[in-house]
């Protein structure tokens, strides 16, 4: 049970994430875009402020807070315009596997310093010729006495250029998987380019290349061979993480839209005032809420302990249900877009190109959903035996 879930802390998180986002992020964003990475001094700014991790457990030095204290953050900084999913990568998707698969002395070593923002994280797991699909995974750990030797090559590693400690997913026997805990400072362990991208500039995204990387026994995090089982249990709210992100956006983006349509004028009216404004913007905004009250069932879902992927039959159901989450809003956000392209013709750019974002980033994340979504029929249509 989370320690912390009155509404009015709720609301102390979201004033300081707005507020950071306001003064520590958008100053500096448009620099962090031109270079391709953000100032580790963000971090730590943002781990002084408790705004890094708020899920981790109070004895291990996190708030211990709820799903929806990721939530809000995330919802702020959507709100502020500036895309950095590393932060919640960091504290939503690859703490949480430390936290839950580590060992005393892991999560002595590097926790404090994930919460602090002193430690930043990445996961590799994609390849150049493996992505959603982890069995075609190549990049491999074999023992050395006591240690073990990983080679391999990731690719499209959000924060890889930055980070201090990479968990590594490489092939421990002829059809099992492991996770390392692996430190990007240890010899042999190379960053390569840091990726250009078509959106998400200031988010760092990296190669790595791991040439006999050699790490000690303790470094294998969780159960040997058992590295996509521990990777399945998170997935529910991993998906529920960029649903919540593309909700968030596109509720933004649909307000900004609404301001527009109010100062414009055409014809000697606002444009809002036009028939055909207002009914293309109330169907947007029924969308909108569809999408926002199946996030809410999903979220709640999380906060009564369903999230667990596990083998049940409400953790499989869970990611099945989460896979659709993410992909109504973001679909909704796209529809947002062009909207307000037709609606504001070459103005607000910025935020036309923000909006344009959110398609390409539902493109990286779609991966499985045509699988999910299979099981969603299954399961509640009942339409495959």
């Amino acid at each position: 049970m989370h320690a912390m879930t009155d509404a009015a802390e709720l609301d102390q998180v979201r004033t300081t994430a707005r507020r950071f986002f306001a003064e520590e992020v958008e100053p500096h964003y448009a620099g962090w875009e031109k270079r391709g990475y953000a100032e580790r001094e963000m971090w730590r700014k943002a781990g002084a402020l408790g705004l890094l991790c708020p899920q981790m457990s109070q004895e291990n030095g996190g708030l211990g807070g709820s799903f929806l204290y990721s939530q809000v953050i995330i919802e702020e900084m959507a709100r502020s315009g500036c895309e950095l999913p590393g932060i919640y990568t960091h504290s939503d998707i690859i703490v949480p596997y430390i936290e839950r698969l580590g060992t005393p002395a892991q999560k002595a070593r590097w926790l404090p310093g994930c919460v602090s923002g002193d430690v930043i994280t990445c996961i590799g797991i994609s390849e150049p010729n493996a992505g959603s699909d982890m069995r075609g995974l190549r990049t491999k750990a074999v023992r050395d006495g006591e240690d073990w030797l990983i080679s391999g090559q990731k690719i499209f590693i959000t924060n890889g250029w930055l980070a201090d400690l990479a968990l590594i997913v490489a092939n421990t026997g002829e059809k099992t998987k492991s996770i390392f805990l692996v430190e990007t400072d240890r010899p042999g362990f190379r960053r390569g380019r840091l990726l250009e991208k078509v959106g998400q500039k200031a988010q760092d995204t990296a190669e790595l290349f791991l040439d006999e990387v050699r790490v000690p026994a303790d470094a294998l995090l969780g159960e040997e061979g058992k590295g996509m089982g521990h990777l399945m249990q998170e997935l529910p709210q991993e998906r529920l993480i960029i649903a919540v992100s593309a909700l968030a956006a596109t509720r933004t983006v649909f307000a900004q839209t609404l301001d527009y349509v109010r100062q414009r004028r055409a014809f000697g009216q606002a444009i809002g005032d036009f028939q055909v404004t207002r009914f293309t913007l109330a169907e947007l905004k029924t969308e909108i809420e569809v999408g926002a009250a199946f996030v809410e069932k999903c979220v709640a879902a999380v906060m009564r302990g369903h999230a667990r992927y596990g083998g049940s039959l409400d953790g499989q159901a869970l990611a099945d249900r989460t896979a659709g989450a993410r992909r109504r809003p973001l679909r909704a956000a796209v529809r947002r877009l062009w909207v307000y392209v037709g609606i504001s013709g070459r103005a607000r750019v910025r935020q036309c190109a923000r909006a344009a974002d959110l398609w390409r980033q539902q493109r990286h994340h779609e991966g499985d959903h045509r699988a999910r979504y299979r099981g969603v029929v299954r399961r509640e249509i009942a339409l495959i035996r």
